[in-house]
């Protein structure tokens, strides 16, 4: 049966949904973004069939309503939406970072008769806006659906039939627990991030060289610093009591390693960082996370003219497709940490034995 999908808001998250939904031949994918540019790009590179002019007559005509815009204007619109005649058996979700807020405001829709379901892909890209959408990004990431407790049990399985063919891993939870659990381990995160790039600041006014000496570890540990301050802004103030709680959680982390290095002795303080590591290294390296769904490969490679070309020579020769790659560390006469990214771990798991039958490099997955 052919379904038409309506998504507002065509940024990266929105336009690899629409290219996600597409590989099902049985529907529409019917687009509207503020941004006209985005909206007619959108458009001319295939991601959506048909472009809105017209948020409301699109959202009359559509079985099912997606919302890809910040929270804020996901509730914003989600009130306008309980006074238009919509379908009478449409679907309403989003695809916010936080839920609490996003399901009281959909509660009006609910009293109107009108079934929402709270979704969130988490996955995202270094990159941004609809040219940087693929339909990929969701494969193997958890895509969140926060449905009311009393919800038709055969409405939530028509929307996670039709999700499905994002390739993600569709889990039902409630929204308490999904700003609780995403607070933890993508939104405090987040916070930690910035405050050490505001340390770094501060510290660069009287020791003007620090910043240059900000290297692998401290990009690494900081870049999503460097996301969208307004959507961070608005996942802040949604989700402001769980990180509060995180924050005081973190204080009291902090005030005891002050103590463990005023006071430990050295066996106490390789205790902590070998704890540390035990516990990351059992994270899950083949699930894709909230930001940057791709498969990293490690590579100890020597410093001289030729090296990168030289591995991505050896890559393209066994048809291995990379999607980015960096510098993480380089010095004269070391070896430095090329880091190269793949869709798959497959073409990650081909890219090892390939650099093993080349060369000597060490890989690694962290």
């Amino acid at each position: 049966m052919k379904q038409t999908i309506f998504i507002i808001g065509l940024g990266l998250i929105g336009g690899s949904l629409a290219l996600g939904l597409k590989r099902n031949e049985h529907v529409t994918i019917i687009g509207y973004d503020a941004h006209a540019p985005s909206l007619r790009t959108a458009k001319r590179i295939g991601v959506i069939d048909e472009m809105a002019v017209h948020i409301k007559e699109a959202a009359e005509i559509a079985d099912v309503i997606v919302f890809a815009t910040p929270v804020n204007e996901t509730i914003r619109l989600m009130n306008e939406l309980s006074t238009w005649n919509l379908k009478d058996q449409v679907i309403v979700t989003d695809t916010g970072s936080t839920k609490n807020e996003i399901m009281k405001a959909a509660r009006t829709l609910k009293e109107r008769g009108i079934t929402f379901i709270g979704g969130h892909p988490m996955a995202g890209s270094h990159k941004s806006g609809v040219e940087a959408a693929r339909a990929h990004l969701f494969e193997n990431a958890y895509y969140l659906l926060t449905p009311f407790p009393d919800e038709d049990k055969e409405i939530v399985a028509i929307l996670t039939n039709l999700l499905q063919v994002t390739k993600a891993k569709i889990v039902q939870v409630n929204a308490e627990e999904h700003d609780h659990m995403t607070a933890v381990v993508s939104h405090f995160p987040h916070l930690v991030a910035a405050s050490l790039v505001h340390q770094l600041a501060g510290e660069n006014e009287k020791f003007p060289f620090t910043k240059q000496l900000a290297a692998g570890g401290f990009r690494d540990l900081t870049r999503i610093a460097s996301a969208n301050p307004i959507m961070w802004r608005d996942i802040t103030v949604q989700n402001r009591q769980e990180l509060s709680d995180q924050l005081q959680m973190w204080t009291e982390e902090m005030i005891n390693l002050q103590n463990l290095l005023l006071h430990a002795d050295e066996e106490d303080i390789e205790n902590y960082f070998q704890t540390a590591k035990q516990v990351r290294d059992e994270l899950p390296i083949t699930a894709q996370g909230a930001m940057f769904s791709v498969f990293d490969l490690y590579v100890d490679v020597p410093d001289y003219p030729g090296v990168i070309s030289e591995i991505t020579g050896y890559l393209a020769k066994d048809s291995i497709s990379i999607t980015n790659l960096r510098i993480v560390e380089t010095r004269v006469d070391v070896f430095g940490i090329l880091v190269i990214s793949f869709q798959t771990t497959e073409d990650r798991a081909k890219a090892v034995q390939c650099i093993a039958k080349n060369t000597t490099f060490d890989t690694y997955i962290s």
